[in-house]
C-alpha cells in the first residue's frame, strides 16, 4: 500500500490500519487522534516522536488532533508542567484541534459511568488495603484470589462510593473496582481498582474531588468521550488494551469505537528516558534544571540549539516500528548536524586564545576580509571581518615540535589564515611556566584572494581573530551525559554511576568576530572549524553565552570504533 502523491513511500503499520479503516468507513471515515501527556514532568525526545506521530497522522490524512492531559493524579502534576507542554508541542511546529483539554474536564461523566457499572453489577467497593488486593491478584500462571467484599449488593456499593465521593473515609480507606475475571491470565483483567481515595487538591478543580479515577480508566473513556478514532500508544500498553476494551463495551452505544494500537517507544543509546529518573536528576541537581541542555528533554534540545525540522527529520528517519530497539544517540545529532549545516552563518570564534604578531604587516592597518556567510546556501550572503597585524588562533594550531602529519602552524611552517593570507611562524614566545604567550610569523600580501600567489597550497587552514575588533563570550561544550551506552540497562548499578564528569566544561574568555556583538538568544552559529553553537539565554548585551550544539564530526564514534 503507498500513499498517493508521497513519493512512493510505503505505508507503516499504523497508517496501513488507517488506511484499511478508511477503506471500509469506520468511524464515518474519520481520522482524530490524540496526544495525551501526563502534566508531571517534561516532555522529551520520546514525546517528540509520538508528538510528530500524531500531529503527523492528522495532518496526512485531513483529520484533527487533541491535546489531552491525562490529569488523573493530582499528587504529581503541576500548571508548570501543563505549560511547557503546550510550548514544546508549538515549538515542533504542530497546532491541536480547539482548545487544551483535560482528563479532569471528564470527572463528573466518569463518575456517572461507574456509578451504573456498580448497578449493573460491574463494579464494587473493596475495603481492603491496596498491598492485600495486589497479593490476592496472585501471578498469570495461577488464578487471583476473590475479593470478600466481592459480592456487595449493588446498593450497598452505591452508597459506599458516593460516601467516597463526599469524602467520609480517609486515604486507603477502601476503592473501587471492575468486577471482571480473577481467572484471567492477563492481570489487568483480576478486578483493577477504577478509583481510589486522595485527600488532595488538583490544579484545576480544586478540593471539589477526593476520589480520583485511575489512568486505565480515564484514558479511554476519555478518547470516547472526545471522538477519537486511533488511541496511539507505546508497546506496554499492549497489555492493557483489553481493559481498554472491556471499559469501552460498559458504556459504548453506537456502532463507533476507539481503537488503541500500539507502537515501538523511543529508546535511545547513551541516554535515560525514564520521566521519574528525569525529575531526579533535576531534584538532586546533577544538571541545572529540566531544560539543562544535556537533558533529552525538549526543552533541553531546544536551549542546546537543536531544531524543530532537525527533530521531524529525526522522528521521520527512525519511523514506526512494533518491536522496540534502541536508536543510536548519533542520528539525532547527525539530524541536527544536517539541518544547521544548512541554515548556520558560518562565524570566527577561537576557544583557547594565543596572540599571533605578523611582524610585517602593516602597524594600525585594519583591512576588512569578504567572506561566505554559508557556502551551503548561496543566498546567505557575505559579511567582512577585519584583519590586523595582531590576531588570536587556537592555542591547539601551534606546536614547537611538530610531528610530520600535523598540518598547522609550527616553527618554520606555513599555514592559510582562512579568507586571509599565508603566513609562516619566524619564531615564538614563552614565559617562565613554559606556557607559549606570542607567535611571531609573517605574511605573504600575494597569498590574499586576487594576489598572484591566491592559489599558493598549504596543507593546513586556521580560523582566526583580530585582537583590537575580538569580542569576548564564555562558551559551553555540552557532551553527552552519561559515558555507557545504556546507563540505565545495568541490574546491579545505579544509572547516575555512569554520569558523564566531562558532560559540561565552561571556557570563558573566548574570542569572537565582531559581527557576533549582535547575537541573540537562539541564534545559531558554526563556529569554523569548532561544530554547531547557539547564543544561550543566560546571554546579556554585556556578556554573551554560546552552547556547543553538537561539534562538527560524530567524535563519540571515532572514539568507539
Amino acid at each position: 500500500m503507498e500513499i498517493p502523491g508521497n513519493d512512493k513511500r510505503s505505508l507503516n503499520f499504523i497508517e496501513a490500519i488507517i488506511e484499511e479503516d478508511l477503506k471500509n468507513n469506520k468511524n464515518e471515515s474519520r481520522v482524530h487522534t490524540r496526544f495525551p501527556p501526563e502534566p508531571n514532568g517534561y516532555l522529551h525526545i520520546g514525546h517528540a516522536k509520538s508528538i510528530c506521530l500524531n500531529f503527523g497522522l492528522a495532518e496526512e490524512y485531513n483529520g484533527l488532533c487533541n491535546l489531552r492531559f491525562d490529569d488523573t493524579n493530582p499528587e504529581k502534576e503541576e500548571q508548570e508542567y501543563v505549560d511547557s507542554i503546550k510550548e514544546d508541542i508549538r515549538w515542533l511546529g504542530f497546532e491541536w484541534n480547539g482548545k487544551p483539554l483535560f482528563a479532569s474536564d471528564n470527572f463528573d461523566q466518569l463518575y456517572q459511568w461507574a456509578v451504573k457499572m456498580i448497578k449493573n453489577g460491574k463494579a464494587y467497593v473493596d475495603d481492603q488495603p491496596q498491598e492485600m488486593i495486589a497479593e490476592q491478584r496472585g501471578v498469570p500462571t495461577r488464578p487471583g484470589v476473590e475479593s470478600p467484599f466481592r459480592n456487595r449488593a449493588a446498593e450497598e456499593n452505591l452508597d459506599l462510593f458516593e460516601r467516597m465521593k463526599n469524602g467520609e473515609f480517609p486515604n486507603g480507606a477502601k476503592v473501587l473496582r471492575a468486577k471482571i475475571d480473577m481467572t484471567s491470565p492477563n492481570m489487568h483483567l483480576r478486578d483493577p481498582i477504577i478509583y481510589r481515595i486522595l485527600h488532595e487538591e488538583h490544579h484545576r478543580t480544586g478540593k471539589k474531588w477526593c476520589i480520583y479515577p485511575m489512568y486505565d480508566y480515564a484514558h479511554g473513556q476519555s478518547d470516547y468521550i472526545e471522538g477519537i478514532t486511533h488511541s496511539l500508544c507505546t508497546l506496554e500498553f499492549e497489555i492493557h488494551r483489553p481493559l481498554y476494551d472491556w471499559f469501552l463495551d460498559q458504556i459504548a452505544e453506537g456502532s463507533y469505537r476507539p481503537r488503541q494500537i500500539e507502537f515501538a517507544r523511543l529508546n535511545l543509546s547513551y541516554t535515560v528516558m525514564s520521566k521519574r529518573k528525569l525529575l531526579q536528576l533535576v531534584k538532586e541537581e546533577l544538571v541545572n534544571g529540566w531544560d539543562d541542555p544535556r537533558m533529552p528533554t525538549i526543552s533541553g534540545l531546544r536551549r542546546r540549539g537543536f531544531t524543530p525540522q532537525s527533530i521531524r527529520a529525526f522522528a521521520d528517519r527512525i519511523g514506526i516500528a512494533k518491536r522496540d530497539n534502541v536508536i543510536d544517540v548519533g542520528l539525532l545529532e547527525f539530524s541536527v548536524r544536517e539541518h544547521l549545516n544548512q541554515i548556520a552563518p558560518r562565524v570566527f570564534a577561537v576557544l583557547d586564545p594565543v596572540k599571533v604578531i605578523i611582524t610585517n604587516y602593516p602597524e594600525g592597518q585594519s583591512v576588512k576580509m569578504e567572506l561566505d556567510n554559508n557556502p551551503e546556501n548561496p543566498e546567505a550572503g557575505k559579511r567582512k571581518v577585519p584583519f590586523t597585524r595582531e590576531i588570536y588562533i587556537e592555542r591547539n594550531d601551534f606546536m614547537e615540535d611538530p610531528p610530520r602529519k600535523f598540518f598547522r602552524l609550527g616553527p618554520g611552517r606555513e599555514v592559510r589564515l582562512k579568507g586571509a593570507y599565508i603566513i609562516k611562524c619566524e619564531d615564538y614566545k614563552k614565559d617562565e611556566n613554559g606556557k607559549i604567550t606570542e607567535i611571531y610569523c609573517t605574511y605573504d600580501p600575494e597569498t590574499r584572494s586576487g594576489g598572484s600567489g591566491a592559489n599558493r597550497k598549504v596543507k593546513g587552514t586556521l580560523h582566526w581573530v583580530s585582537v583590537p575588533h575580538a569580542i569576548e563570550a564564555e562558551v559551553r561544550l555540552y557532551d553527552r551525559l552519561f559515558m555507557d551506552e545504556d546507563p540505565d540497562g545495568h541490574k546491579d548499578k545505579d544509572y547516575r554511576e555512569f554520569i558523564n564528569p566531562d558532560s559540561l566544561k565552561v571556557v570563558k574568555n573566548c574570542k569572537l568576530e565582531p559581527s557576533l556583538k549582535s547575537a541573540k538568544p537562539d541564534d545559531k552559529f558554526q563556529f569554523q572549524r569548532l561544530g554547531y553553537f547557539c547564543v544561550d539565554k543566560d546571554s546579556t548585551a554585556e556578556r554573551l553565552v554560546f552552547n556547543r550544539t553538537v561539534p562538527l564530526r560524530d567524535s563519540w564514534a571515532k572514539k568507539n570504533r
